[in-house]
C-alpha cells in the first residue's frame, strides 16, 4: 500500500506546487482545466486552475493536488484537521525539509529531540497546508 497525500487549493495549486517542488525535486506533472473534455464552458478565470498536479516525494509516493472550480459550487475551506507527516531517513534530511517547507510559514514545534525518542518538528506553510517531519533516531 502506498500513500499518496492529496491537496486541494483555490486557483494557487501550481504557485504551491512549484514551492513544494523547489524542496523535494523530482518532476512535475500539471494537467489544467481546459484539457480535460467538457470544460469549454468553464469561465475564463477557471480554465487554466490545475486539474491535476503531481511530483514524486519518494519510494514511489506522490504529492498529488487540484484547485477548487468555484463554478461547479467546490468551496475550499483550509482548517487544522490535516497533516503531511513525512519521514525522512536522516536527520540532515529532516533539517532541510523542515526548513525549505516552512519557509515564510508559520513554525508549531521546531525540530527537536522528543520524549518518544525521535528527531520532530511541525508547521503550517505559506499556503496553509500543515506538515510533520519525524525522524526515527531509534536503529531498525
Amino acid at each position: 500500500m502506498r500513500l499518496n497525500p492529496y491537496l486541494n487549493f483555490d486557483g494557487n495549486a501550481e504557485e504551491a506546487f512549484k514551492f513544494y517542488q523547489s524542496v523535494f525535486g523530482g518532476e512535475m506533472f500539471l494537467q489544467r482545466m481546459d484539457q480535460a473534455p467538457g470544460t469549454e464552458s468553464l469561465p475564463e478565470n477557471e480554465k487554466k486552475r490545475v486539474m491535476h498536479v503531481s511530483i514524486p516525494i519518494g519510494d514511489g509516493q506522490f504529492l498529488m493536488a487540484s484547485d477548487c472550480v468555484p463554478s461547479m459550487g467546490h468551496v475550499l475551506h483550509v482548517g487544522n484537521n490535516n497533516y503531511i507527516s513525512v519521514t525522512p531517513d536522516s536527520r540532515q534530511e529532516a533539517d532541510r525539509l523542515f526548513n525549505g517547507l516552512s519557509a515564510g510559514g508559520k513554525i508549531e514545534m521546531p525540530m527537536a529531540d522528543m520524549f518518544w525518542g525521535d528527531y520532530f518538528g511541525s508547521f503550517e506553510d505559506k499556503f496553509g497546508v500543515r506538515w510533520m517531519i519525524n525522524f526515527s533516531n531509534r536503529q531498525n
